[in-house]
């Protein structure tokens, strides 16, 4: 056997094979007509339009880029961090004086990893010690989740127009907006999420691209467990990414089990369709071991590479604790002073965390559970200021508020959203709606495991992107294909246009409290639309 054309194992009797892209043929280019096994593993082809669709993406980005930078500097707490910036940012400012690592003894709260702080700091380096400084990144963050959000939707739509209509409707969430534009953790997270679950999307398609060639070639079985795929750099991108985001906060742990089981089904769905005989057997024994170095192996060490300011320092937090406690060496002997005394910080963040509960008749006025989440029924206030100290509304007594809330024509489009993708991806087959309910659903009912701890609604931040995802590809059904007919088409466009419309008119009536703009009692009043926003 040797590496075939796009990577995966070729006998070695058929090295003389077309080389290149497995292409739909048809039987006029001299060829036979193309396998139907060959045209279902390709599916339908990109729009042929690479420069408008990256005009499309960058126009839009840049619109949004626009939104997310617009006054970032407010509001403060009287020039400091407001809400739980006041958490990170000094953490942030500690790493950048230190060189990477925390190192503060009165001040015990360091309870995440460390890159999300970390990126803050960069922002504090470019700009100094203020509000654009420690949001800064955290804008760039918000910001890439455009592009993104935009070129994962062309291309599970294979629509141009519907990947720029995504980018517009993630630009006008009230959750992702407000979170790009505040010094935390969580949009990092988003980022790093997003990134590896359109990796996971381009590893499907690399994959199915290889099984067609060797459908066409002739040799897909030649084994009952066809052929190996070769090296999959898409996956081990995702594996990537996922370290990332488990170094930004644990929770990111709970995509990578989500995109490893995405993988594992995308493997098994293409292997079957290639016409393997043993898809599910294949998968297991060529594809897991694999996908477990990818997807688990390299989150670890990703994960690990995180810590590498605080594993070469001699003053950060409990650095030397297994030294200086003389803790036995015990079944972890094998394991370097330095690992063990990280394993014992881990230790203690867990613990934090896990007796993180909400007190007996006492919870935070701003705590919500998780099944608040999806129609964003509980946000949570950032900062509040009224009286007669805030000015500029026209009147004697202003308010100014920043309140972290998803914009209702998106978010209160969720449980039927969620129904409808439960039905396409189990009835219909539709892995597109599967890939969404998979990034969804993986933010989502992990945090019903333990509801006696605090949780609050900016939680949910990584179950936006894929909530905008899902709802365009509702509005794909509603804009009807290219070929079907122009009335049809003009109808379905003339809604997808009013919806767009109404989700970007919302955005813009909530704007003064996404912002902490000054405006009068009465406009915060008629902007609190239900009693659990109060």
């Amino acid at each position: 056997m040797t590496s075939g054309p796009s990577g995966a194992a070729v006998p070695r009797h058929r090295r003389g094979t077309r080389r290149g892209r497995a292409e739909p043929r048809s039987a006029d280019d001299g060829g036979q007509a193309p396998d139907e096994r060959e045209l279902a593993l390709l599916g339908r082809p990109m729009p042929l339009d690479p420069v408008r669709g990256w005009i499309v993406t960058l126009v839009v980005t840049a619109i949004g880029a626009v939104l997310r930078l617009w006054n970032l500097g407010s509001p403060t707490d009287g020039g400091t961090p407001v809400f739980d910036e006041k958490h990170y940012v000094p953490q942030a400012w500690q790493m950048l004086r230190n060189g990477g690592f925390e190192d503060n003894y009165g001040f015990t709260l360091i309870v995440h990893p460390p890159l999300g702080k970390q990126l803050i700091a960069v922002g504090e380096w470019l700009f100094g010690y203020n509000a654009i400084g420690w949001r800064f990144t955290a804008a760039v963050a918000g910001i890439l989740i455009i592009l993104l959000t935009i070129r994962i939707t062309r291309r599970l739509t294979r629509s141009t127009l519907l990947g720029g209509a995504a980018g517009v409707l993630v630009i006008v969430d009230g959750m992702m907006h407000l979170q790009s534009r505040i010094g935390m953790l969580d949009i990092f997270l988003v980022l790093f999420v997003l990134a590896a679950f359109g990796c996971v999307l381009r590893d499907r398609e690399q994959v199915r691209q290889r099984l067609a060639e060797a459908v066409r070639q002739g040799w897909i079985g030649e084994s009952p467990y066809g052929p190996r795929l070769g090296m999959r750099w898409w996956r081990f991108g995702a594996g990537v990414c996922l370290g990332l985001a488990c170094a930004v906060k644990w929770s990111g742990l709970y995509f990578v089990v989500a995109a490893g089981l995405l993988v594992l089904i995308f493997d098994i769905t293409a292997r079957r369709t290639a016409g393997v005989a043993k898809p599910v057997r294949a998968t297991l024994r060529l594809d897991l071991l694999p996908a477990a170095f990818a997807l688990g192996a390299m989150t670890l060490l990703v994960y690990l590479a995180s810590w590498w300011a605080w594993l070469g320092s001699e003053t950060a937090t409990d650095r030397h604790y297994v030294e200086v406690n003389q803790v036995g060496h015990g079944a972890l002997a094998f394991l370097p002073d330095a690992l063990r005394s990280l394993g014992h910080y881990t230790l203690e963040i867990y613990r934090f965390h896990s007796t993180l509960d909400t007190p007996d008749g006492d919870p935070h006025p701003w705590e919500s559970k998780p099944w608040t989440w999806p129609m964003g029924l509980r946000p949570m206030l950032y900062h509040y200021e009224s009286g007669e100290e805030v000015t500029g509304c026209g009147q004697s007594e202003c308010v100014e508020a920043a309140m972290l809330i998803g914009t209702p024509a998106l978010w209160w489009l969720a449980l039927p959203l969620l129904a409808w993708a439960l039905w396409r991806a189990v009835f219909r087959l539709d892995w597109r709606y599967g890939f969404v309910l998979t990034g969804y659903l993986a933010g989502f009912l992990p945090w019903f495991a333990n509801l006696d701890r605090q949780m609050y609604f900016f939680y949910a931040a990584p179950m936006a992107p894929f909530l905008v995802i899902g709802i365009t590809l509702v509005l794909g059904h509603l804009l009807g294909s290219a070929n079907s007919g122009d009335e049809r088409r003009t109808t379905g466009l003339l809604a997808v246009s009013l919806y767009i419309g109404l989700a970007v008119a919302n955005f813009i009536w909530l704007w003064p409290v996404l912002n902490a703009e000054a405006i009068t009692q009465q406009e915060w009043d008629a902007r609190m639309w239900l009693p659990s926003w109060r």
